[in-house]
Order: structure tokens, then sequence, then C-alpha cells
């Protein structure tokens, strides 16, 4: 029987996750922002930029600062950068070429430092140095408007890409499948279960588990080998994450997701459980991730 997190979001906090069982020797992990679901570019643009703008005060440059945070988070390499290192980023630009960012300093600390990138450990590191906590506490702050927008967000507006329902029912039957998000928990919880996905996946690790490669060093310890596990992710950082753990990475190509979890079932999986996925499978589909990110013209179903 599948160990599967079944929870509705409501006002109480969502507990943190516990280990599945291992039901197969194959592991699967997703990403769920950009990657299972359509729902990165709506989030950014509506919720995390807007946000940023209003808790800072910089209206005034709003346009520029909204198109260089989706540079920042969208169509660059550092896509997918946890929202706490992209805040710290951004902040860190502003400073220099805007207006002057009150504990910008501490803010970028932390979210290089900290082995844990979430509100709570937010809120446990300003109790630490309240004389640099004021861009901890609006970070904070900023965060906590974040996830009540996402929560404000239409249904319409946070759906799958077409085929990923049917991708993992299918890799579910001889893979154990795990979402690896960095995302709020309870967004996650509430979008998959309430597309029909919860069902397909074994459990839930999110942002208050660690970043990716923390959760996929955390699975690894439960049994599982390298060269039978995959990260499936849509940015940089997946890649990074699974490379650090001497995994398998499967790209879902910005502007080409449904093209990509087409080949995810045709091809990819079937790779995984054969033993046929690392060299030059594995190295071409990494080559077309990073220029499908550049812009470049590609191969196979990415010629345009």
């Amino acid at each position: 029987m599948r160990i599967v997190l079944r929870l509705r979001r409501t006002s109480r906090s969502v507990p943190a996750c516990k280990m599945m069982e291992k039901k197969h020797d194959i592991l699967i992990c997703v990403d769920s922002d950009g990657c299972a679901m359509d729902t990165m570019n709506i989030k950014h643009m509506k919720c995390f930029g807007p946000c940023l703008v209003e808790e800072w005060g910089l209206e005034q440059w709003r346009e520029d600062i909204q198109k260089r945070w989706d540079e920042i988070n969208l169509y660059t390499r550092s896509r997918g950068i946890n929202r706490f290192k992209g805040l710290a980023k951004m902040l860190e630009e502003i400073d220099r070429q805007y207006t002057k960012i009150e504990g910008v300093q501490a803010l970028k600390d932390w979210a290089e430092n900290s082995p844990r990138l979430s509100e709570a450990a937010l809120k446990q590191e300003w109790g630490k140095n309240e004389r640099d906590a004021v861009c901890l506490k609006k970070a904070y702050e900023w965060s906590r408007e974040v996830n009540r927008r996402i929560d404000l967000l239409e249904e319409a507006e946070k759906l799958p890409f077409a085929g990923v329902k049917e991708a993992l029912t299918a890799a579910g039957k001889n893979a154990d499948i795990v979402v690896v998000s960095s995302a709020n928990r309870s967004a996650v919880l509430e979008e998959w279960e309430r597309c029909g996905l919860l069902d397909c996946v074994n459990q839930v690790m999110a942002q208050d588990t660690g970043n990716k490669a923390h959760c996929i060093q955390i699975l690894l310890e439960q049994g599982y080998r390298p060269e039978r596990m995959l990260m499936a992710g849509d940015a940089p950082g997946d890649y990074e994450a699974a490379v650090k753990n001497h995994v398998y990475f499967y790209p879902i190509c910005v502007g080409h997701e449904e093209e990509s979890w087409k080949e995810f079932t045709a091809e990819a999986v079937s790779r995984l459980e054969q033993g046929t996925y690392g060299g030059s499978y594995q190295s071409g589909l990494v080559e077309r991730f990073f220029q499908n990110l550049e812009g470049g013209k590609l191969y196979g179903f990415f010629i345009g």
C-alpha cells in the first residue's frame, strides 16, 4: 500500500513529511512549479515580483524591477532559484542601482549559508541577531504575502502541464515517485491534490524539508542506488541537485513541457528501468536543456 499524504490546505500548519515505505528499487523525483505544474510564470509575475515592490516601497521602479525579477527567476540559468536566494540577489542589485536596502547583507549571508531556507528558519535567524534583522523580517513578511497571493490565484491559473498525470501514473507502475520542490509545502499539497496528482506519488518533500540536494540525499539513505534514481526538473538547480548526489537528471524544457513529458513516458523511464539512461542519452538531454535555456536552436522536437 502506498503511503500518500492527503492534506487539504487549512489555517493550521502542515506537518513535516514522514519517510515513505520503499516499494520499488527505482525512484523518480519530480519538481513541482514549472516542471509538473504550469504555475511558475504566473506566480512570479503576479505574486513574487509585485510583493517585492510593495514590501520595500519600490513602486517608482516597478516595471524595471519586475522585468529583472523575471529574468533571474524564469529566463536565465538561475531559473528555479530558491525564493530567498532570488530575493537576496534582487535586493543586492536594488541596493546598488536604485535605493539603499537596510540589512541586505544579513539576508544574503543567511541565504548563502543556511542549510534550510524556509520561513521558519528565517524567523529563527532574526531571533539570533535583532540588530541586523530589518531585512530578515521584511523577507519573512514578503514570503508570507507571496503565499497569501498564491492562495488567491484562480484555480484555472494553477494547473499541471498536459500529460503529467498520465506520465506519473505510468512511471509509478515500476518506480516510487517523490515530489521534490523548493516551494511552500502547503501550496504544493493543495495544488497536487486539487489536480488529482497526489495519488500518483509516494511522498512530498518541499521547502520545509531542505533544499533539493538535501532531499535527494535523504532519499538515497533509504536504500535507493544512484544509478536507479532520476530527478526531473525544469531549472539548473534541479540538475545541480542531481549531479551533487550522482543521480540522473531529466529536463522538462521551458516552452516545450508537453513534448518533454511525452519523451519521459516514451523513452526516459524505460531507459532508467533497463540501465541504458547514462552515457550519450543523459549527456544529450543535458545539452538540450541548457541550449534551450540560452535560447539556442535545438534538434528533435525543439527545432523551430
